[in-house]
Protein backbone atom coordinates (compact mmCIF):
# COMPACT_ATOMS: atom_id res chain seq x y z
CA UNK A 1 0.00 0.00 0.00
CA UNK A 2 1.19 3.64 -1.19
CA UNK A 3 2.57 5.46 2.13
CA UNK A 4 -0.10 8.68 1.23
CA UNK A 5 -3.10 5.78 0.90
CA UNK A 6 -1.92 4.24 4.09
CA UNK A 7 -2.28 7.81 5.67
CA UNK A 8 -5.91 8.49 4.63
CA UNK A 9 -6.85 5.47 5.19
CA UNK A 10 -5.78 5.49 9.32
CA UNK A 11 -6.38 8.66 9.52
CA UNK A 12 -10.05 8.67 8.28
CA UNK A 13 -10.33 6.13 11.29
CA UNK A 14 -9.35 8.46 13.78
CA UNK A 15 -11.46 10.93 12.52
CA UNK A 16 -14.24 8.47 12.81
CA UNK A 17 -13.56 7.37 16.45
CA UNK A 18 -12.95 11.16 17.82
CA UNK A 19 -13.73 13.78 15.36
CA UNK A 20 -11.40 16.97 13.13
CA UNK A 21 -10.03 18.39 16.09
CA UNK A 22 -9.40 15.56 18.65
CA UNK A 23 -6.93 13.37 16.38
CA UNK A 24 -3.40 15.29 16.08
CA UNK A 25 -0.63 14.32 13.94
CA UNK A 26 0.92 11.98 16.49
CA UNK A 27 -1.71 10.03 16.66
CA UNK A 28 -1.90 9.45 13.08
CA UNK A 29 1.71 8.76 12.70
CA UNK A 30 1.11 6.01 15.41
CA UNK A 31 -1.90 4.38 14.44
CA UNK A 32 0.36 4.23 10.46
CA UNK A 33 3.26 2.77 12.32
CA UNK A 34 5.43 5.75 10.13
CA UNK A 35 7.20 8.85 11.29
CA UNK A 36 6.25 12.73 11.34
CA UNK A 37 8.75 12.99 9.47
CA UNK A 38 7.14 10.02 6.52
CA UNK A 39 3.97 12.42 7.23
CA UNK A 40 5.19 15.18 6.41
CA UNK A 41 6.71 14.25 3.33
CA UNK A 42 3.07 13.60 2.48
CA UNK A 43 1.19 15.81 3.88
CA UNK A 44 2.13 19.66 4.82
CA UNK A 45 -0.87 19.97 8.02
CA UNK A 46 -3.54 17.73 9.70
CA UNK A 47 -6.06 20.56 7.05
CA UNK A 48 -4.00 19.28 4.19
CA UNK A 49 -4.70 15.27 4.57
CA UNK A 50 -8.72 16.82 5.50
CA UNK A 51 -8.86 18.48 1.91
CA UNK A 52 -7.09 15.10 0.53
CA UNK A 53 -9.72 12.89 2.24
CA UNK A 54 -12.35 15.38 0.86
CA UNK A 55 -10.95 15.40 -2.66
CA UNK A 56 -10.73 11.70 -2.84
CA UNK A 57 -14.29 10.80 -1.89
CA UNK A 58 -16.18 13.67 -3.19
CA UNK A 59 -14.50 13.74 -6.60
CA UNK A 60 -15.91 9.84 -6.32
CA UNK A 61 -19.08 10.63 -5.84
CA UNK A 62 -19.75 13.09 -8.11
CA UNK A 63 -17.77 12.16 -11.01
CA UNK A 64 -20.28 8.67 -10.52
CA UNK A 65 -23.02 10.21 -10.44
CA UNK A 66 -22.62 12.75 -13.49
CA UNK A 67 -21.92 9.83 -15.52
CA UNK A 68 -24.81 8.30 -14.80
CA UNK A 69 -26.73 11.41 -15.74
CA UNK A 70 -24.91 12.03 -18.70
CA UNK A 71 -25.32 8.18 -20.10
CA UNK A 72 -28.59 7.49 -19.14
CA UNK A 73 -32.00 7.50 -20.95
CA UNK A 74 -34.45 10.01 -20.20
CA UNK A 75 -37.03 6.91 -19.34
CA UNK A 76 -35.33 6.45 -16.53
CA UNK A 77 -33.05 8.90 -15.59
CA UNK A 78 -34.63 10.55 -12.43
CA UNK A 79 -34.97 7.07 -10.85
CA UNK A 80 -31.30 6.26 -11.63
CA UNK A 81 -30.03 9.51 -9.99
CA UNK A 82 -31.82 8.90 -6.99
CA UNK A 83 -30.50 5.09 -7.21
CA UNK A 84 -26.91 6.25 -7.99
CA UNK A 85 -26.62 8.90 -5.29
CA UNK A 86 -28.12 6.99 -2.62
CA UNK A 87 -25.90 3.66 -3.26
CA UNK A 88 -23.02 5.91 -3.76
CA UNK A 89 -22.88 7.44 -0.30
CA UNK A 90 -23.55 4.18 0.87
CA UNK A 91 -20.44 2.51 -0.95
CA UNK A 92 -18.67 5.84 0.97
CA UNK A 93 -20.95 6.11 3.70
CA UNK A 94 -18.00 6.25 6.14
CA UNK A 95 -16.75 9.47 4.73
CA UNK A 96 -20.33 10.60 4.56
CA UNK A 97 -21.13 9.65 8.36
CA UNK A 98 -18.08 11.77 9.17
CA UNK A 99 -18.51 14.59 7.45
CA UNK A 100 -22.04 15.28 8.07
CA UNK A 101 -20.84 15.11 11.92
CA UNK A 102 -17.62 17.42 11.59
CA UNK A 103 -18.44 20.05 8.57
CA UNK A 104 -20.93 22.35 10.85
CA UNK A 105 -18.17 23.27 13.75
CA UNK A 106 -14.88 22.24 12.60
CA UNK A 107 -13.83 22.76 9.03
CA UNK A 108 -11.96 26.14 8.16
CA UNK A 109 -12.59 28.28 5.37
CA UNK A 110 -10.19 26.73 2.90
CA UNK A 111 -12.23 23.61 3.37
CA UNK A 112 -15.92 25.22 3.25
CA UNK A 113 -14.55 26.31 0.11
CA UNK A 114 -13.51 23.22 -1.07
CA UNK A 115 -16.78 22.31 -0.57
CA UNK A 116 -18.87 25.03 -1.37
CA UNK A 117 -16.83 24.33 -5.24
CA UNK A 118 -17.90 20.54 -4.95
CA UNK A 119 -21.42 21.31 -4.20
CA UNK A 120 -21.81 23.54 -7.28
CA UNK A 121 -20.58 20.92 -9.41
CA UNK A 122 -23.52 18.55 -8.13
CA UNK A 123 -26.19 21.81 -8.53
CA UNK A 124 -24.48 21.51 -11.97
CA UNK A 125 -25.31 18.13 -12.66
CA UNK A 126 -28.52 18.23 -11.08
CA UNK A 127 -29.40 21.14 -13.13
CA UNK A 128 -28.61 19.29 -16.66
CA UNK A 129 -30.87 16.30 -15.69
CA UNK A 130 -34.21 18.60 -15.15
CA UNK A 131 -33.59 20.45 -17.87
CA UNK A 132 -33.35 17.64 -20.01
CA UNK A 133 -36.35 16.33 -18.60
CA UNK A 134 -38.72 18.79 -18.49
CA UNK A 135 -37.23 21.79 -20.76
CA UNK A 136 -39.07 24.77 -20.87
CA UNK A 137 -42.31 23.66 -18.63
CA UNK A 138 -39.28 24.34 -15.79
CA UNK A 139 -37.73 27.73 -16.83
CA UNK A 140 -39.32 29.73 -14.09
CA UNK A 141 -38.78 26.68 -11.26
CA UNK A 142 -35.64 24.92 -12.31
CA UNK A 143 -33.46 25.88 -9.79
CA UNK A 144 -35.96 25.67 -6.97
CA UNK A 145 -36.62 21.69 -8.52
CA UNK A 146 -32.46 21.58 -7.98
CA UNK A 147 -32.80 22.21 -4.25
CA UNK A 148 -35.43 20.20 -3.69
CA UNK A 149 -34.08 17.39 -5.17
CA UNK A 150 -30.88 17.96 -3.11
CA UNK A 151 -33.49 18.80 0.04
CA UNK A 152 -34.78 15.26 -0.77
CA UNK A 153 -31.81 13.16 -0.97
CA UNK A 154 -30.53 15.75 2.67
CA UNK A 155 -33.55 14.36 4.01
CA UNK A 156 -33.35 10.82 3.79
CA UNK A 157 -29.57 10.02 4.02
CA UNK A 158 -29.50 9.84 7.93
CA UNK A 159 -32.01 6.51 7.55
CA UNK A 160 -29.39 5.56 4.93
CA UNK A 161 -26.62 6.12 7.65
CA UNK A 162 -27.56 6.47 11.13
CA UNK A 163 -29.88 3.69 12.09
CA UNK A 164 -29.85 -0.26 11.44
CA UNK A 165 -32.47 -0.13 9.12
CA UNK A 166 -31.92 -1.82 5.81
CA UNK A 167 -33.67 0.86 3.25
CA UNK A 168 -34.92 -0.54 -0.28
CA UNK A 169 -33.01 2.08 -2.18
CA UNK A 170 -35.47 0.64 -5.09
CA UNK A 171 -38.70 1.73 -3.65
CA UNK A 172 -36.79 4.77 -1.78
CA UNK A 173 -35.33 5.68 -5.86
CA UNK A 174 -38.76 5.34 -7.04
CA UNK A 175 -40.73 6.96 -4.55
CA UNK A 176 -38.60 10.15 -4.69
CA UNK A 177 -39.22 10.44 -8.65
CA UNK A 178 -42.42 10.09 -7.98
CA UNK A 179 -42.15 13.29 -5.51
CA UNK A 180 -39.68 15.33 -8.07
CA UNK A 181 -42.33 14.59 -10.69
CA UNK A 182 -45.03 16.09 -8.77
CA UNK A 183 -43.11 19.11 -8.00
CA UNK A 184 -42.04 19.13 -11.16
CA UNK A 185 -45.52 19.57 -12.92
CA UNK A 186 -47.39 21.41 -10.40
CA UNK A 187 -45.30 23.98 -8.47
CA UNK A 188 -46.19 27.74 -9.36
CA UNK A 189 -44.28 29.37 -6.46
CA UNK A 190 -40.55 29.07 -6.74
CA UNK A 191 -38.61 30.17 -3.93
CA UNK A 192 -35.26 30.16 -5.86
CA UNK A 193 -35.95 32.41 -8.57
CA UNK A 194 -33.34 32.98 -11.26
CA UNK A 195 -31.94 36.18 -10.13
CA UNK A 196 -32.00 35.14 -6.62
CA UNK A 197 -29.62 31.59 -8.08
CA UNK A 198 -27.24 34.10 -9.31
CA UNK A 199 -26.46 35.74 -6.34
CA UNK A 200 -26.22 32.38 -4.15
CA UNK A 201 -23.71 30.97 -7.51
CA UNK A 202 -20.91 33.63 -7.00
CA UNK A 203 -18.63 32.21 -7.97
CA UNK A 204 -20.82 29.96 -10.29
CA UNK A 205 -18.06 26.88 -10.85
CA UNK A 206 -14.82 25.98 -10.41
CA UNK A 207 -13.07 26.27 -14.27
CA UNK A 208 -9.35 24.14 -15.05
CA UNK A 209 -7.38 25.59 -17.50
CA UNK A 210 -5.88 23.32 -20.04
CA UNK A 211 -2.50 23.41 -18.30
CA UNK A 212 -3.88 22.12 -15.15
CA UNK A 213 -5.89 19.48 -17.03
CA UNK A 214 -2.76 18.22 -18.39
CA UNK A 215 -0.79 18.60 -15.08
CA UNK A 216 -4.02 15.97 -13.59
CA UNK A 217 -3.52 13.82 -16.66
CA UNK A 218 0.61 13.51 -16.05
CA UNK A 219 -0.50 12.81 -12.37
CA UNK A 220 -2.29 9.96 -13.42
CA UNK A 221 -0.07 8.48 -15.68
CA UNK A 222 2.61 8.44 -13.48
CA UNK A 223 1.15 6.08 -10.87
CA UNK A 224 -0.93 3.79 -13.82
CA UNK A 225 0.46 0.68 -15.14
CA UNK A 226 0.75 0.18 -18.38
CA UNK A 227 -2.91 -0.78 -19.98
CA UNK A 228 -5.65 0.34 -22.57
CA UNK A 229 -6.59 2.77 -19.65
CA UNK A 230 -3.06 4.36 -19.84
CA UNK A 231 -2.63 4.40 -23.76
CA UNK A 232 -6.71 5.90 -24.03
CA UNK A 233 -5.23 8.84 -21.59
CA UNK A 234 -2.22 9.13 -23.19
CA UNK A 235 -4.21 9.88 -26.40
CA UNK A 236 -7.03 12.37 -24.32
CA UNK A 237 -3.91 14.10 -24.06
CA UNK A 238 -2.60 14.07 -27.31
CA UNK A 239 -6.41 15.32 -27.91
CA UNK A 240 -6.37 18.33 -25.96
CA UNK A 241 -2.98 19.79 -27.18
CA UNK A 242 -4.21 19.07 -30.19
CA UNK A 243 -7.51 18.56 -31.23
CA UNK A 244 -7.86 16.09 -34.24
CA UNK A 245 -10.40 13.07 -33.36
CA UNK A 246 -13.98 13.40 -33.93
CA UNK A 247 -16.48 13.27 -31.09
CA UNK A 248 -17.10 9.80 -30.95
CA UNK A 249 -13.64 8.39 -30.64
CA UNK A 250 -13.12 10.60 -27.68
CA UNK A 251 -16.05 9.85 -26.17
CA UNK A 252 -14.83 6.11 -26.74
CA UNK A 253 -11.80 7.22 -24.81
CA UNK A 254 -13.21 8.65 -22.17
CA UNK A 255 -15.51 5.51 -21.62
CA UNK A 256 -11.83 3.55 -21.41
CA UNK A 257 -10.67 5.56 -18.78
CA UNK A 258 -13.67 6.29 -16.25
CA UNK A 259 -13.49 2.79 -14.06
CA UNK A 260 -9.70 3.32 -13.63
CA UNK A 261 -9.52 4.14 -9.87
CA UNK A 262 -6.76 7.31 -10.68
CA UNK A 263 -8.66 8.37 -13.47
CA UNK A 264 -12.56 8.89 -12.31
CA UNK A 265 -11.87 13.11 -11.59
CA UNK A 266 -10.02 13.65 -14.54
CA UNK A 267 -12.72 11.78 -16.64
CA UNK A 268 -14.91 13.93 -15.14
CA UNK A 269 -13.33 16.73 -15.76
CA UNK A 270 -12.10 16.15 -19.92
CA UNK A 271 -15.83 15.06 -19.99
CA UNK A 272 -16.78 18.95 -19.12
CA UNK A 273 -14.24 19.79 -20.88
CA UNK A 274 -15.14 18.19 -24.28
CA UNK A 275 -18.80 18.60 -23.15
CA UNK A 276 -19.35 15.34 -24.09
Amino acid sequence: MLKKQLIMEKALELFAEQGFEATSVQQITERCGISKGAFYLSFKSKDELIISLIDHFMTQIVSEIDYKVRTIENESLLYDFYYSSFHALSKYSNFAKLFIKEQTHTLNEELLAKLHGYNQLQDKTILSMVERLYGNNVEHSKYDLVYCIKGFIQTYLPLLLFTNISLDLVALAKSLTEKTEILAKHVTIPFITNELIQIINQPLEEHFSEEQIIEMIDRNLEVMEESIEKESLLILKEELLEPKLGRALTKGLLENIRNNPHCKWTSFILRNYFNI
